[in-house]
């Protein structure tokens, strides 16, 4: 799974690059399927029935599954761009949250870049307990402990309607993987599981509705969100996180533990 994985990551490079004020989803969307085709792969999100995008595109108070439009990006916007890409029958899915700067509004620019950076943060939480773990919803009590250290004095939610998941042959598989607490132990972690850890955070309310094109996800308040995903893989030597360039060697080094390339 490291090819689809690789192809997830250029995908969107392609984005992180180009993003800025001015520039549509729509162009991103294209960025990211050009790069994906370019690595040999294709969009596993143009597999899902009834969606026709490379990405999903949320903007503001959009969590997840917006669909690219025309609409330009402003200063000051929240953009979460989530990406798959299937090469040789096996996926990958990744996701990022990226503010954009905005020099007349530098208070709104700091408080969302906080909101981003701590979800970060609480992925790589996640992923650096899956290392240790001996049962998987160790992950979610990880991230939640992370996004409440780190998160004092704001009022942050962590979504509980929409979860990680396993990851393989197909994009989306069992078994579910919380973001926080949950008092069963869940699967055991061994060699074999590769999973899409992706906690989503928003400042305030974690109600949301789902909006009339029956896809995006947005909160009920219209506080903005975060969203951070990377697909892991467990193998005899360690974990490896497939949508990272350098395995999740950067993310995970504030941890202490230091990704083992697949065999």
């Amino acid at each position: 799974m490291v090819e689809p994985g690789l192809a997830t990551a250029a995908s969107l490079a392609a984005v992180r690059a180009a993003i800025r004020p001015g520039i549509t989803t729509l162009e991103l969307d294209a960025l990211a399927e050009a790069a994906i085709i370019a690595a040999g792969g294709e969009s596993n999100f143009k597999l899902v029935p009834g969606y026709r995008h490379t990405v999903c595109a949320s903007v503001n108070a959009d969590v997840v599954h917006g669909i690219p439009n025309n609409r330009p990006l402003e200063p000051g916007d929240i953009v979460s761009i989530d990406s798959g890409a299937i090469l040789g029958g096996w996926n990958g899915d990744s996701a990022m949250t990226i503010v954009l700067e905005d020099f007349t509004r530098p208070d709104l620019v700091a408080e969302r870049r906080l909101l981003a950076d701590i979800t970060e943060g609480s992925l790589w939480a996640g992923i650096a307990a899956l290392a240790s773990a001996r049962h998987l919803n160790e992950v979610g009590a990880a991230i939640e402990d992370y996004i409440v250290e780190h998160g004092r004095g704001h009022r942050y939610g962590i979504l509980e309607d929409y979860v990680g998941h396993g990851i393989g042959k197909s994009m989306h598989e069992e078994p579910p993987v919380y973001n926080y607490r949950v008092r069963p132990r869940g699967p055991e972690v061994k060699p074999g599981l590769v999973v899409a850890i992706e906690p989503m955070v928003v400042r305030g309310s974690i109600d949301t509705i789902i909006q009339d094109d029956d896809w995006t996800v947005t909160t009920a308040d219209g506080e903005p969100a975060a969203h951070w995903e990377h697909s892991v893989a467990v193998h005899p030597g360690g974990i490896w996180v497939l949508t990272a360039v350098d395995g999740g060697a950067a993310g995970l080094a504030p941890f202490g533990v230091t990704p083992v390339p697949i065999p």
